[in-house]
């Protein structure tokens, strides 16, 4: 009598690792709190502007008199027209737009990730179940999945905020095309940085603190490049080098999280 082992893939460790990570995901009050909040900020975002909209603030030491410019439209929270001067600008409707989900999507890898070397899961998935690298590219594309959950959510909190604040749905220097491949340029565009939040996690192991603290800062260096990269005019060309940067980038920091991961205690 013969008997026959079947082999343990990457194909059969991967699937079971992704079955794993997103039942862990779906499961847990983190994704929908993230999904809340990613609903709730354009509505706030839209409504608070428009009513500061004109709004006159004096400095009491200077005399220099402010005043407070909200959105013309609502498609100003997803973007910016390339070529305009708020491409550039750190006024409130360059800053408080849907390219805020980058530092929204680095607290949901963060606390994913470092809930596995907390409670001791981490050990023990290496121990008997998947590889390093089974672990860092199940966590990338899962966190990505969210990732993208939350970009789709924060657009349609953004419409309702439209609704809601009274602002205009007119389209000023952008097609609904536009709009579309500005969306999908900015979702293919998270996988570099949820690429990044990864290693920066796996680095820090349990360390919250290290690993949001990384994170930001990361991110922080990296947001001016966002508007530039997915413009709300933004064209196919700017969905395929998003698409291009995204799998060279996630590939090479991916095995970067690899090597971290060999060299470090899981303890």
């Amino acid at each position: 009598m013969t008997m026959n082992f079947e082999k343990n893939t990457f194909q059969k460790r991967l699937k079971s690792m992704l079955g794993v990570d997103f039942r862990r995901m779906l499961t847990s009050p983190l994704f929908y709190i993230m999904l809340g909040v990613s609903l709730v900020m354009p509505i706030l975002i839209l409504v608070m502007t428009t009513m500061m909209d004109g709004t006159v603030s004096i400095n009491p030491q200077t005399g220099v008199e402010t005043v407070i410019e909200g959105f013309d439209n609502v498609w100003q929270i997803i973007g910016t027209v390339s070529g305009s001067e708020q491409t550039m600008s750190m006024d409130i409707t360059s800053m408080c737009n849907i390219n805020m989900m980058f530092f929204v999507i680095s607290v949901f890898v963060c606390i994913f990730i470092s809930e596995d070397f907390r409670s001791g899961y981490a050990k023990n998935l290496f121990t008997v179940r998947v590889k390093k690298d089974d672990y860092v590219i199940s966590k990338t594309i899962v966190c990505f999945f969210a990732s993208a959950c939350m970009f789709i959510v924060f657009f349609i909190g953004a419409m309702i905020g439209g609704v809601v604040s009274s602002l205009p749905f007119t389209l000023e220097g952008a097609t609904a095309f536009n709009i579309v491949m500005s969306m999908l340029s900015k979702i293919a565009l998270t996988m570099i940085f949820v690429s990044i939040y990864v290693l920066a996690s796996v680095y820090a192991k349990q360390r919250l603190w290290l690993s949001l603290l990384m994170a930001f800062g990361i991110g922080m260096l990296m947001f001016m490049m966002i508007p530039i990269i997915t413009p709300l005019n933004s064209t196919i060309v700017n969905l395929l080098l998003c698409l291009v940067g995204a799998g060279l980038f996630s590939y090479g920091i991916g095995f970067g999280s690899k090597k971290i991961l060999e060299k470090i205690s899981i303890v």
